[in-house]
């Protein structure tokens, strides 16, 4: 299963830029080791923040260059990197437990079931807004700024909703406020690995250890959110996620280096935010890329939102309701840590399009309407199959332009959280037509075709004339879509 929102998640969701003197050390004597990659500190300046220091960030990244994986405990050499990874559990820490409070705030004082799965389904409908809108924050501003900034919105909408006198009107519209700023927090949390780690196999592996958090959180922190309730009421819990969010930002702030923008492009955000989405949709190789990062998330959903209700249609407990949710993130944190660890970058790269393609194959098994055990294999089974995002997430950030990887990580946030909720739609409303097997069967057999089709794009894009093997690193594109706009501020710079 594809990683929530932190956000980053996710999202919601921080990972952080890194800059050490206490970087891994180098595969190679230090007279032989490379250049900087773009967009790492260059060397020493006025008040480069924690651990900026001689040749840090050089060679990050690099330690796939003998072929061999540099491993999980290599990312936790970087110094930086731990603070990032810190930050970004106590971040999705005070997210989980907001989205489970919260429910249960609004349920308790209106009664309504509607309006409580409303308060859940807010943390994922407004990052379509965010991500296009506000994707130029992530470009525009320091990415340390713009980080801190988030939690620091988040920690003061999550004090205004622990306030006894906040209505439910209010409380909707701040749960609305953390779910718009989550994609940039995202997008700028996914650009700045870039920094600290290198576009190698280092970013590749930090970017996995933090998609591990947030699919180890789905497996255990609503249990411990729903355990928390037994002894603190929802507005104390809401408190709880006030230091949470607070306790991230103080990590981000004294433990990353402070960079410049990627961009210092004025006018209208809106405008340059949207530009910037242009440029990465309008790009086939990112916007084959995308896709396919998107679609079998999209497809993949389906099983999970609908697993109440198969177990209703096999007359199941409620006990293999939860076996049938968790089966699928077990199987993606298993198979990231064992492709991570054990698998070179290279054979990364040759598993990640059969994988891609044909991770939702296991799904048609639905059609026969399997027992409870057949169903939670089938689910571990298609989870593995996200392992295929190791590769993936390497050609994407080859793919795109330093100065525009803000707005191109925060549009993949967006888009990523979109599909899936479009997804769980759909299949809800397929089910009220259809078997539930036989819409998750539909589902498999439907998004295998759309994989596979997508699995041979991004083989033209990756392999086409002039772009080298899958993975090389092409020309930068243009990073902005029509003239700049008017001259002003959005009233977002604090962020």
């Amino acid at each position: 299963m594809p990683e929530k929102p932190l956000s980053e998640q996710p999202p919601r969701p921080g990972a952080r830029t890194d800059a050490r003197t206490d970087a891994r050390p180098t595969a190679v004597p230090p007279a032989a080791a490379p250049p900087a990659r773009p967009g790492t500190p260059a060397g020493p300046g006025p008040d480069p923040g924690p651990g900026a220091g001689p040749g840090a960030g050089a060679g990050a990244g690099d330690g796939d260059r003998d072929g061999v994986s540099v491993g999980y405990r290599e990312v936790f050499r970087v110094r930086e990197f731990r603070w990032v990874f810190m930050a970004h559990l106590f971040s999705l820490l005070g997210v989980v437990v907001s989205e489970i409070a919260l429910t249960v705030l609004v349920y308790r004082l209106t009664g309504s079931p509607f309006l409580s799965a409303l308060a859940f389904a807010l943390g994922m409908l407004p990052y379509v807004i965010g991500g296009t809108l506000l994707a130029g924050i992530a470009d525009r501003y320091p990415a340390r700024r713009v980080l801190v900034g988030c939690d620091l919105v988040c920690a003061g909408c999550a004090a205004l909703m622990s306030l006894p006198a906040t209505p439910v009107v209010a409380l909707l519209a701040l749960r609305c406020a953390i779910a718009m700023v989550a994609p940039v927090f995202s997008g700028t949390r996914m650009a700045t690995l870039v920094d600290i780690l290198g576009e190698g196999d280092l970013f590749v592996l930090g970017r996995s250890l933090l998609r591990i958090v947030s699919q180890s959180a789905v497996l255990a922190g609503f249990g411990i959110g729903g355990v928390l309730l037994t002894v603190v009421s929802p507005r104390g819990a809401l408190m709880i996620t006030l230091g949470t969010f607070l306790l991230s930002a103080v990590l981000l702030r004294a433990g990353t280096a402070r960079r410049p923008a990627r961009s210092g492009e004025g006018g209208s955000l809106t405008r340059y935010s949207l530009g910037g989405v242009r440029a990465v949709l309008a790009d086939r190789r990112m916007r084959a890329l995308l896709l396919f990062l998107w679609v079998p998330p999209m497809f993949v959903v389906v099983p999970e939102a609908l697993a109440a209700a198969y177990a209703d249609q096999l007359g199941l407990s409620t006990v293999w309701v939860g076996l049938l949710m968790c089966a699928m993130p077990v199987g993606t944190v298993l198979a990231e840590l064992y492709v991570g660890s054990a698998l070179s970058p290279a054979a990364r790269a040759r598993i990640a399009l059969p994988l891609g393609a044909f991770l939702l194959l296991p799904l048609i098994g639905y059609a026969w309407a399997p027992e409870p055990g057949w169903a939670v294999s089938l689910m571990l089974l298609s989870g593995a199959g996200f392992a295929y995002t190791l590769g993936a997430d390497r050609w994407f950030v080859d793919a795109v332009p330093a100065q525009l990887r803000g707005r191109a990580m925060t549009v993949h946030t967006a888009g990523l959280m979109t599909v899936q909720g479009v997804g769980m739609a759909l299949a809800g409303a397929a089910a009220e037509v259809f078997a539930v097997s036989t819409v998750v069967a539909g589902a498999g057999a439907l998004g295998t075709v759309v994989c596979v089709l997508l699995a041979l794009e991004v083989r033209r894009v990756l392999r086409g004339p002039g772009e080298g093997p899958p993975g090389s690193r092409r020309e930068p594109v243009a990073t902005t879509a029509g003239p700049p706009g008017p001259k002003g501020e959005t009233g977002l710079t604090a962020i």
